[in-house]
């Protein structure tokens, strides 16, 4: 049984949220800027952070805090990075401090994660002073996690939210999670942050073994614009609330955990893809028939951040030869003369190459397929069983605009 529930971070027993707005975003009062989701008891904890050689002091602070793998907190301000910036650390450490007091647990056990413009002086004081009333916003409540998801937003134009439920040892156990992203999106975490909560019993080992495993099939296979930020963060958080035995080692329990926590990921990766920034389309690139899954994953990679395809599907233009040039530069040896593709959607399913060649296809039809918001390149190598889907989304006009005066 694996169902998607409503809930987001506060689907899972003993979990509370609360999104509110202090003042790091000063040009619009009426959005929030801080939010903290807090567990009822001591969690099992784990995060994956960007591959950036660059990293915003956030990153370092949890990695000193989850050395003993446990956590009872997450705060996380959008607005400012954080990033490159005077006093970075120092104030991370006062974020987690300043949440730590109003919870009544050691700093320690407070994670932090920050986004947007990076080298900017965060304003500490605003959130000290905003604390209090965030902690006192908390509820175990789809709304609270509503407004937790709106708390980390900035050029998002829509919270990313999901949560599902499923069955381990014979318990019920429910996952959530709320993250954001819509631009500097690329594999090896993309502009994102991400806190998952589930009430799951798990090892602290485990949890992390499992959060692995799962970014590597889901935020690892989105891009938007090839840029990869110096905050990516992807967090979770474990209670045990579920009252399954502990999960310490894989097993039939480990996969019906990891299923869910795989499905959860996934949806919410989608949801980045399609939000990026300024874009029309979630483009949906299924390889298939390839040497291995590897290498289906490192081809279909390549078709998605390509520009020129990203482009092509803005336009509503079937030029497949951008789809077959990508695959050609992504490092992949392969028989171009295999490769069949297809463009799908809503509307239909077209083929446009077979066997490396142009077909003789029905440019309307091709053209109201690639009109619909979720379109799919279909790519059959012919080579071998391999496959991987990864996500993207188009390039338009508006992309250039939002990070034209980004700052400003």
């Amino acid at each position: 049984m694996l169902n998607f529930i409503d809930g987001g971070v506060c689907a899972a027993q003993g979990f509370r949220a609360a999104g509110v707005h202090v003042g790091v975003k000063t040009h619009a009062a009426w959005k929030k800027d801080v939010a903290l989701i807090v567990s009822d008891t001591d969690c099992a904890a784990a995060a994956v952070f960007t591959k950036n050689v660059v990293k915003a002091a956030p990153i370092h602070v949890d990695l000193a805090h989850l050395k003993d793998g446990r956590a009872r907190a997450v705060i996380a301000n959008s607005g400012n990075a954080n990033a490159c910036a005077p006093h970075g650390e120092e104030y991370a450490e006062r974020m987690c401090a300043a949440a730590a007091k109003a919870i009544g647990c050691a700093a320690e056990d407070v994670l932090v994660s920050s986004t947007g413009v990076i080298g900017q002086t965060i304003n500490i004081q605003v959130i000290e002073e905003g604390v209090p009333a965030l902690y006192g916003s908390l509820e175990a409540s789809p709304a609270a996690s509503d407004a937790a998801a709106h708390a980390i937003m900035t050029t998002d134009t829509e919270k990313k939210e999901a949560a599902v439920e499923t069955v381990v040892g014979g318990k019920t156990v429910r996952l959530g999670g709320i993250a954001k992203g819509s631009g500097m999106i690329h594999p090896n975490m993309g502009t994102m942050l991400c806190f998952l909560t589930t009430d799951c019993a798990i090892s602290s080992q485990m949890i992390k073994t499992a959060l692995l495993e799962t970014v590597n099939v889901s935020f690892n296979r989105i891009s938007v614009d090839g840029d990869t930020s110096t905050n990516d963060s992807c967090i979770v958080l474990a209670n045990g609330l579920a009252g399954n035995v502990e999960i310490t080692k894989k097993g039939p329990d480990y996969e019906s955990f990891l299923t869910a926590l795989r499905t959860l990921c996934v949806e919410l990766a989608k949801k980045m893809a399609s939000d990026g920034e300024g874009a029309k389309h979630l483009i949906t690139c299924s390889v298939a028939g390839a040497k291995s899954e590897a290498s289906a994953e490192i081809i279909a990679k390549s078709v998605i951040s390509s520009t020129l395809t990203k482009a092509a599907i803005f336009g509503a233009d079937a030029n497949w030869g951008r789809v077959l040039c990508a695959m050609g530069y992504s490092g992949e040896d392969f028989d171009p003369d295999k490769v069949d593709v297809h463009f799908a959607s809503a509307a239909g399913d077209i083929a446009v190459c077979e066997q490396g060649r142009g077909l003789d296809f029905d440019e309307e039809l091709a053209k109201t397929v690639l009109q619909e918001h979720d379109v799919e390149i279909l790519i059959s190598m012919g080579e071998g069983g391999g496959a991987c889907t990864c996500w993207g989304c188009d390039i338009t006009y508006d992309y250039i605009k939002i990070n034209g005066d980004y700052r400003t």
